[in-house]
C-alpha cells in the first residue's frame, strides 16, 4: 500500500481470494474427515473501509489495477457509483517468503 490522502480517497470493498483448500491435494484426508475439512479458512478475506486514489472511482469493468505489494485487481459487477468492489486477481509473489524458507527462518 501507499500513502493515499484521506480527504480525497475514495472508500471500496476489497475481496481477498486464496486457494480454496488449505492443501494442494484436497482429498489428501485422515481417517474419517472429508474434503470439507480441508477447506482454507482465508479463501475470501473482505476489507469493507479501504481507502483508494481518486481516480478509481471511475474504474470501469474490464479494467485492471496493479495494488502495490498486494496484487492485481479488477472491479467487481456488483460494484456501484457509490460503492466500489475490487477483486484480486493474482496476488504478488512473496520473495522474503522463499528467501526465509531456504534460509530455516
Amino acid at each position: 500500500m501507499h500513502w493515499v490522502s484521506a480527504a480525497h480517497a475514495i472508500s471500496a470493498e476489497i475481496r481477498l481470494y486464496d486457494n480454496l483448500f488449505a492443501k494442494p491435494d484436497p482429498y489428501d484426508l485422515a481417517e474419517g474427515q472429508d474434503v470439507l475439512d480441508n477447506l482454507n479458512p482465508n479463501s475470501l478475506v473482505i476489507l469493507t473501509s479501504a481507502k483508494l486514489e481518486p481516480s478509481l472511482a471511475n474504474a470501469k469493468l474490464e479494467d485492471r489495477f496493479q495494488f502495490e505489494r498486494v496484487g492485481y485487481f479488477c472491479l467487481d459487477s456488483d460494484s456501484t457509483s457509490e460503492k466500489k468492489i475490487f477483486n484480486r486477481t493474482l496476488p504478488l509473489k512473496d520473495a522474503w517468503a522463499k528467501i526465509e524458507k531456504k534460509a530455516g527462518a
